[in-house]
């Protein structure tokens, strides 16, 4: 029991939760004096509870007085006897009944929590440190101003499970994280969480959740030279869960990669990303946006170290037929050896079968612009494919909107006919009227200059 208690000024004002609490006593000078003896009486087994007591006893004199620091203080030093004696369960049982105490005040919570997380890589067996880690997230649950220490302590308890192999475990307790609501935590630790929350979600196959995830991450954050590994890792992910889904927003990922300072200084990381983003490039679909970033990319100064490549983009911008036996011929083994058309994964198989669909789609399309009809025997022979398989592609191509196709199957002739828009249709109308009107006019004119010549006869 304290011997003196001194008495506090109440010109000082103490705020908790955003409200002016009025310390009633100072307990400070009688914590300078306890804690110390307590801690010495602790190392002896036989009053190692009575120091405890007597910690608890000014605690609670030090809670009801209002004395926020001298309560974080006692807190504080309850936990360090109970981790000096290596008494894990009582630490356990004293965290949560220490965070349970009437009038507790968030300060003393806080310091309590913030030094109990310490403990937690000092646990003697991984059973121990789980027990620990579950105390401490249920005593933080819904305390918004402890809710970085949860954070933390729940990516402690997520890397456990996954290194048992609980890939799923480890995903759904992290995605419980509304990290972006967390209003105290530096905005790169953010970006750290969120990462972590998407390469979990990739691992477990969750590709909307990851979707969801990304889009909590605003890109000119990564603007900052710091933040470059970050960047890194975003992209990364953003590929992996692209990849399969959209070829055109790999493509402009693996360019936001070439961008990054540690990348566009050094020419041989370089290579291999500039590499990839061409090959996306041209896997693309066919719109206005894919051709824009071709024309863009064949721009691109860094693809004077690619030549190869910068030639094999090139093919697909001329308005020329290309052959697939022989574009096999001149790149196949160089693309072979690529992660992209690695034909030992599922993704290298799609990703050739795509580039044969890309430079068949480009072949019809140059067709298209240089006949209005043509045969479908002489079209299958052109494009290296049957009759039928040249229907597919066709039909294909027209319900993406690309063309606009007839088929006369009984006399085998294809038609193409551009898509005109609305105002192009109402010009030709014009325009033929206009047309029509003037040989009206001229017929006319001759019909009345015949009568004229047949009554000058008479």
């Amino acid at each position: 029991m304290p011997e003196k208690m001194d008495t506090f000024n109440p010109a000082i004002p103490t705020y908790e939760g955003g409200r002016i609490i009025k310390m009633e006593v100072d307990y400070s000078s009688t914590c300078d004096e306890t804690i110390p003896k307590c801690k010495e009486m602790a190392k002896n087994d036989l009053k190692f509870n009575d120091a405890l007591e007597i910690l608890l006893s000014l605690e609670k004199q030090a809670r009801i007085g209002s004395d926020m620091m001298s309560s974080a203080r006692i807190l504080v030093a309850i936990v360090q006897i109970i981790h000096d004696a290596k008494k894990w369960d009582l630490l356990n049982e004293y965290i949560s009944v220490l965070a349970k105490k009437r009038s507790q005040s968030k300060q003393a919570i806080v310091k309590m929590v913030q030094e109990c997380v310490l403990y937690v890589d000092q646990t003697p067996d991984k059973e121990t440190k789980i027990k620990l880690i579950d105390t401490l997230r249920v005593v933080t649950e819904g305390k918004i101003y402890v809710e970085n220490e949860r954070a933390r302590l729940t990516k402690i308890l997520s890397d456990i499970k996954e290194a048992d192999g609980d890939i799923l475990g480890a995903a759904t307790i992290m995605e419980a994280l509304q990290i972006e609501t967390y209003g105290t935590m530096d905005k790169k630790e953010k970006v750290e969480f969120i990462l972590e929350q998407m390469r979990l979600c990739l691992a477990k196959h969750d590709l909307v959740r990851t979707q969801i995830i990304s889009k909590k991450i605003n890109t000119k954050f990564f603007a900052d030279a710091e933040h470059q590994d970050l960047k890194l890792k975003y992209y990364e992910l953003m590929i992996l869960l692209d990849q399969d889904q959209s070829y055109i927003k790999t493509s402009r990922y693996y360019l936001a990669i070439a961008d990054s300072e540690c990348i566009s200084s050094n020419a041989e990381k370089r290579k291999p990303v500039m590499i990839s983003a061409v090959l996306y490039c041209i896997l693309s679909p066919y719109d206005n946006e894919q051709v824009d970033l071709m024309n863009n990319l064949y721009k691109n100064k860094n693809l004077e170290e690619i030549p190869l490549y910068k030639e094999l983009l090139k093919l697909f911008l001329c308005k020329e037929l290309i052959n697939f036996d022989a574009l096999n011929q001149l790149y196949g083994k160089e693309l072979m050896a690529l992660p992209v058309f690695n034909k030992e994964t599922a993704h290298g198989k799609k990703s050739w079968e795509e580039l044969k669909n890309r430079l068949i789609e480009h072949n019809v399309r140059i067709i298209a612009s240089y006949y209005t009809r043509i045969n479908i025997s002489r079209m299958s022979e052109l494009l290296d494919l049957d009759e039928l398989g040249t229907e597919e592609v066709l039909a294909k191509l027209v319900n993406n909107g690309t063309l606009k196709v007839k088929i006369d199957r009984p006399s085998g002739i294809i038609y193409f006919t551009q898509k005109k828009s609305q105002s192009e249709i109402l010009n030709d109308w014009s325009s033929g009227l206009n047309e029509l009107m003037a040989c009206v006019n001229k017929t006319t004119h001759l019909i009345q200059k015949e009568e004229c010549l047949n009554q000058l006869l008479k």
